[in-house]
């Protein structure tokens, strides 16, 4: 097997960046969601003065389906280094917008402190300003918030850390639901350094393989189905069969990177949970709104064969979350066609468990 596809999310679910090679670490690709979008409410649920906060998310809000990201490199040859990320919006009727450059790496000195809490897992954000807010609100018609992460993070809950999977802990059908809904593995005090997560939902990466792809292209009529709507950040392709992944427990990534520059050796990833889908994968990327043709039924012909994980039976897989393993410390770098193999195969799927996203 080999990667045929490599995605970054600076900012938590408008478009993604596709790239030749990434450099792989603890809490993701590097700038991956380190972003997100908040609307802000005054709406009497909150003093004036501190207003309610929602999380923007693309299955909740299409619209962010309009807006293109584009990491944009100052420099030259090795010298290069990464500025900004442009941001574009599509919005029929609001051309002249132009393009908002964001810095990947603000100065957080003196920026206002907020706190976010996705999937309940709490973590402190900054809020970048006004001049990013009101570009962001004239898209949207309505005020917004754009924040950035920082060096905080977020706790991943429930069973997704790759301590939790190895101590077979809190499983959907453990006798500890309601301890395991409410505070994260008290085991993990190392998470912040080793397996804690950014605004990506509950993993730092999501591993896909283009037969599933085809599979779920071949449910169509009429056309193929987009990859970027399932937002993968590493895309294989070699696998036996589609849905294979579903039993994936680890992967080795062999780097063709030369040595001294990322790469020249292994790279070792942990699978530890399914990925459950949401109206999300309906969305037509042109307009913004969920589809109205046969590409708008994704999730309902994925729902009849697909919902194949007890701990989210209602919703239909695809893909499997993944952590890198503690065991790399140092920066690698993998790239498209880079050897893919699968170092470990569950007998059984997995069970999924997150408190507030398991049903």
């Amino acid at each position: 097997m080999q990667i045929t596809q490599l995605y970054t999310y600076p900012i938590k679910s408008l478009r993604g960046v596709p790239l030749p090679t990434a450099e792989v670490g603890p809490h993701g690709f590097p700038y991956d969601r380190r972003f997100m979008l908040l609307k802000v409410h005054h709406d009497g649920t909150a003093p004036a003065e501190k207003p309610r906060l929602e999380n923007m998310l693309v299955g909740l809000f299409s619209e962010m389906a309009l807006f293109r990201q584009k990491i944009r490199e100052r420099g030259d040859g090795d010298h290069a280094e990464v500025a900004v990320v442009e941001v574009r919006y599509s919005g029929v009727g609001k051309e002249g917008k132009g393009v908002l450059e964001v810095p990947l790496v603000p100065e957080i000195e003196g920026l206002d402190v907020v706190e976010v809490v996705l999937h309940h897992s709490a973590t402190k954000a900054y809020r970048m300003g006004e001049i990013y807010d009101r570009w962001f609100s004239s898209c949207f018609g309505y005020e917004v918030m754009l924040v950035y992460l920082g060096p905080h993070l977020r706790s991943a809950l429930g069973n997704l850390a790759p301590i939790a999977t190895d101590k077979n802990i809190v499983t959907s059908n453990s006798w500890l639901p309601s301890i395991s809904n409410a505070i994260p593995y008290l085991g993990l005090s190392k998470l912040s350094n080793n397996e804690g997560i950014t605004f990506a939902d509950v993993a730092p990466y999501l591993v896909v393989t283009e037969e599933s792809l085809h599979d779920v292209s071949s449910r169509l009529a009429d056309g193929e189905m987009d990859i970027t709507k399932f937002r993968p950040n590493i895309v294989v392709s070699g696998s036996p069969t589609a849905y294979e992944e579903d039993y994936w427990g680890g992967l080795t990534i062999a780097s063709r990177m030369e040595s001294g520059k990322g790469g020249g050796g292994e790279v070792e990833f942990t699978l530890t949970q399914n990925c459950a889908r949401c109206k999300s994968i309906n969305i037509d990327y042109t307009t913004g709104k969920q589809g109205t043709d046969e590409a708008g039924t994704i999730l309902k012909k994925l729902m009849r064969d697909r919902r194949v994980d007890k701990g989210t039976k209602y919703s239909p897989i695809f893909g499997r979350y993944a952590f890198l393993n503690a065991t790399e410390t140092s920066m690698k770098t993998i790239s498209l066609r880079d050897e893919v193999t699968v170092s470990k195969r569950n007998e059984e799927r997995t069970v999924f468990n997150w408190p507030g996203l398991t049903n």
